[in-house]
C-alpha cells in the first residue's frame, strides 16, 4: 500500500509538471513581439500608452525611439522594425519615390498641426516686407507651409497646384517678398525660434511640444484640423494584414486612445477620430 501510494503521488506530480509546462508553452505561443520605430514625442508616448492594452491581446510591443526623420523608414525597409510611426502620408509617398520604396500606410492616428512661430510679430499678416521665414528641408511639408501663407493672404499659388506635392516654386505672387529658407533639419527649428534667428520659423508640432511650446497658444498661425497630413503607421507592403499590426491599429484608433490623445496633449496634438 505504501509503495502504491508513493507511486500515485509521483504520477500526480509528473502530471502536474506536464500541465504547467504545457501552460507556459501555450502562453508563449500566443504572444507576438513587434518592434515599432517612433519619434519620442508624441509617437513613442502614445505607443507606451497602449502597451498594457496590447499585452492583454497577446502583443509584446517594443518601442525604438528615433530622433530624426531619416532613419525610421530605412530601418523598416531593412526589416529592423515591424512598423514605424512618425510621418504623414505625403512624407511616406515622397520617401518611396526617392528611394524606390514600397512601404505603405496601415492607417492614420493623429494630426500634428504644423505652425509658424515668431518672437517679432503676433500675427502672420504682420510680417514685414522682405521678412525671412525658416522652413525645414522636408519637401513633403512645403504644401502645408504654403497653405498657411496662402490662407493669410500673403501669397497665391499657380493655377492647378497640387498642395500635397507643392514646392516654393509654385508661388505665383508674394506681395511682401517673403524669403523662404528651407535647408534645415526639422529638429533644429525650435532652437532657431528660441534664438530669434529669423522673422518667423515653421515648426512641426512634435518638435514644438518636445521643446516646451504649445502650438495652440504659441503659434502665430496653425494648420487646420481638416489637413490631409495626419500621422500614420507605416509597414512593409502586405504586413498591414498581419494580425499583430491589425491589433496595433485597433488600439491606436480606439475611442479611448483617441480621447487620451486629445486630453493629454490639450489640443496640441489632434486625434483623427
Amino acid at each position: 500500500m505504501r509503495k502504491r501510494g508513493i507511486l500515485g503521488l509521483l504520477a500526480i506530480a509528473a502530471t502536474a509538471f506536464l500541465l504547467v509546462g504545457c501552460g507556459k508553452s501555450s502562453s508563449s505561443s500566443k504572444t507576438t513581439t513587434i518592434t515599432v520605430g517612433a519619434s519620442s514625442v508624441p509617437h513613442a508616448e502614445i505607443l507606451k500608452h497602449i502597451q498594457p492594452e496590447l499585452k492583454k491581446e497577446g502583443i509584446n510591443l517594443k518601442i525604438k525611439v528615433f530622433q530624426d526623420y531619416v532613419l525610421p523608414n530605412k530601418a523598416l525597409a531593412a526589416k529592423e522594425l515591424d512598423a514605424n510611426y512618425f510621418q504623414h502620408k505625403p512624407f511616406l509617398d515622397n520617401w518611396n519615390k526617392e528611394n524606390n520604396g514600397t512601404l505603405v500606410s496601415a492607417g492614420a492616428v493623429h494630426l500634428e498641426p504644423i505652425g509658424v512661430y515668431s518672437k517679432k510679430v503676433k500675427n502672420l499678416k504682420d510680417l514685414k516686407n522682405g521678412a525671412t521665414v525658416l522652413v525645414s528641408s522636408n519637401v513633403s511639408d512645403y504644401g502645408r507651409v504654403l497653405t498657411l501663407f496662402k490662407d493669410a493672404g500673403l501669397i497665391t499659388l499657380k493655377k492647378g497646384t497640387d498642395i500635397t506635392t507643392a514646392t516654393f516654386s509654385d508661388i505665383k505672387t508674394n506681395k511682401k517678398h517673403i524669403v523662404f529658407k528651407h535647408t534645415y533639419e526639422a529638429k533644429l527649428m525650435p532652437t532657431f525660434y528660441k534664438q530669434n534667428t529669423a522673422d518667423a520659423v515653421v515648426i512641426n508640432a512634435n518638435y514644438a511640444v518636445q521643446a516646451g511650446l504649445n502650438p495652440n497658444k504659441d503659434a502665430i498661425a496653425l494648420e487646420k484640423k481638416d489637413s490631409p497630413y495626419a500621422n500614420i503607421v507605416a509597414v512593409r507592403k502586405g504586413d498591414q494584414n498581419k494580425p499583430a499590426i491589425k491589433k496595433l491599429m485597433k488600439a491606436l484608433q480606439s475611442k479611448s486612445t483617441q480621447n487620451w490623445i486629445k486630453k493629454h496633449y490639450k489640443g496640441a496634438i489632434m486625434p483623427v477620430k
